[in-house]
């Protein structure tokens, strides 16, 4: 028997209030989404918190812009997220992933207060390096969001858009979170993708075996503050328009699909927007199932989010558990609990990032070493220099062995 359409007539009350929540959620979510396209200072939000507000153009105009072409490195755009209480996290998590090179766009959702994002973006006013390259960018208003539902896809597709708008340079766009910590300098990951085609996805996949999907309104989508999705009893049954994918929700994605997702030049991205505007765990299945009906980009992918999960701690010491991260070849990991002692492991072994430093790196102007400290790689040298460590050979061992595994991993050729 056929799956049938999730527009389709629908047999029983509940399955009639799906369909129309479905209906009325998927015009909220395309007008959250796209409100960051019609509004030039999205980034910003018009709110004096943010670094961009007093001068919109400032920060892009100090840029110094990375070369590019053969020969040189890409570069990574980060959209680096946080909540409530997720200051000192946030900051650690951009010193340790820090490079001239790359662009960084910071986001405190609503459930974090304006005087929490008053100091992330004084922190970034207070950072030399941050200043004179210019590409450390603060989002001024949170926008409220549950990670569970859509309105986490609506949110990260707004950061993809200002992203888009504010760095027409990079190539390749990395979500964290901030209990997600890198395992590899910068110089080691930028090494590392030199050689990639600057077209592949990295993105875990694989085809959804559920029959039913739960069915959510996510009222952030119409909130100024973080609120709790709302269930209903009903299921939605699967469609027969499209196949379903699901994966980790931290890919890397590259730019061309990133501007597939937010222009939907095909319509396909907005209809699967509006199709998951009242799914669970959205951020599981959105750009999973984009990619796997897109004959432009199915072929372009690389089953593996070059992430790897923390291990807990019951049953393993703090040497397996770093062993094991390590050994992974891994790029970032997640998620971090209250793991301080192995994250100045990672920080002192593997970074070699000093207390309250950026991660050191062949751009630093005197020595360029990996024994600089904060105060050389806060002054110019050159950023299209990198240099592989130990931690980038892992890395790029795991990279040759997944590059040219084939096409997307049960999608339809």
């Amino acid at each position: 028997m056929a799956h049938s359409s999730w527009l389709a007539a629908c047999g029983s009350p509940w399955s009639a209030l799906a369909t129309l929540a479905a209906l009325a959620t998927s015009l909220l979510v395309l007008s959250y989404v796209s409100s960051s396209l019609v509004h030039r200072a999205a980034y910003g939000y018009g709110d004096p918190y943010s670094p961009d507000a007093e001068s919109p153009s400032a920060a892009a105009a100090a840029a110094v812009a990375p070369r590019k072409g053969p020969g040189y490195p890409p570069v990574f755009a980060y959209y680096i997220t946080g909540g409530h209480g997720d200051f000192v996290r946030v900051t650690r998590l951009l010193k340790a992933a820090y490079h001239p090179r790359n662009r960084y766009l910071l986001h405190l959702d609503a459930g974090a207060g304006a005087y929490e994002r008053a100091r992330l973006a004084s922190y970034v006013r207070s950072e030399r390096a941050f200043l004179e390259y210019g590409n450390v960018h603060v989002i001024g208003r949170g926008d409220a969001l549950d990670g569970r539902g859509p309105s986490a896809v609506a949110a990260a597709l707004r950061g993809a858009a200002v992203l888009l708008r504010v760095g027409a340079d990079w190539d390749w766009l990395v979500a964290l979170g901030a209990a997600d910590y890198p395992l590899v300098t910068q110089d080691d990951l930028l090494h590392a993708f030199s050689s990639v085609p600057r077209d592949l996805n990295f993105i875990d996949h694989r085809a959804d075996s559920e029959s039913h999907h739960v069915v959510v309104v996510d009222q952030n989508l119409l909130q100024s503050t973080n609120v709790e999705l709302s269930f209903s009893s009903g299921r939605r049954e699967k469609p027969d328009a499209f196949e379903l994918f699901r994966g980790s929700p931290w890919p890397i994605l590259s730019r061309a699909f990133v501007e597939h997702c937010v222009a939907a030049p095909d319509n396909l991205p907005r209809t699967l927007l509006m199709y998951f505007s009242n799914t669970m765990d959205a951020a599981e299945f959105y750009f999973q199932t984009v990619m796997a009906n897109s004959p432009r980009f199915r072929n372009s992918t690389v089953n593996h989010s070059v992430r790897f999960d923390v291990p807990p701690p019951q049953g393993m010491d703090l040497r397996s558990r770093y062993d094991a991260l390590v050994g992974s070849g891994a790029a970032f990991a997640g998620r971090f609990g209250d793991d301080e002692a192995l994250l100045q492991r990672i920080d002192e072994e593997v970074l070699r990032r000093p207390l309250d430093g950026v991660t050191p790196g062949a751009w630093c102007a005197a020595g360029g070493g990996e024994e600089g400290s904060a105060a050389e790689c806060s002054v110019g040298g050159d950023i299209d220099a990198v240099r592989q460590g130990a931690a980038g050979r892992r890395l790029a061992s795991l990279i040759s062995g997944l590059v040219g595994t084939g096409a997307c991993d049960g999608c339809k050729s």
